[in-house]
């Protein structure tokens, strides 16, 4: 199973960014997907967490500016980033975990490479 993140880049801020998991071998229609990220001396923590029936949750600082997003046709999850700021910089990896309701960062079962988001002026 291989789950890949892409769609990172440098931008200012104010921006937007999609961001993209793929995966291959693993069917995410029966996957809860979690996004998360981790910048420079800091640890990894959750941005969203969208469960398998499609119901989504958002990190208090991205709430109201990220959106998660499924495409169980293209066996791909998005993350849709917008006003960006430079607090969320850092390396963005999606996650899964099969038919759960959370996405715990101890919990995943599948972990992608991550990209990297720069957002500065």
């Amino acid at each position: 199973f291989q789950l890949q993140a892409s769609g990172g880049g440098s931008v200012q801020p104010g921006s937007s960014l999609r961001l993209s998991c793929a995966a291959s071998g693993l069917t995410l229609d029966y996957n809860t997907i979690g996004w998360f990220r981790q910048g420079s001396g800091k640890g990894r923590e959750a941005v969203s967490c969208v469960d398998w029936i499609g119901g989504s949750v958002y990190a208090d600082s991205v709430k109201g500016r990220f959106t998660a997003t499924r495409d169980n046709a293209k066996n791909t999850v998005y993350l849709q980033m917008n006003n960006l700021r430079p607090e969320d910089t850092a390396v963005y990896y999606c996650a899964a975990r099969g038919l759960k309701n959370d996405c715990p960062l101890s919990g995943m079962t599948y972990w992608g490479k991550g990209t990297q988001v720069t957002v500065s002026s």
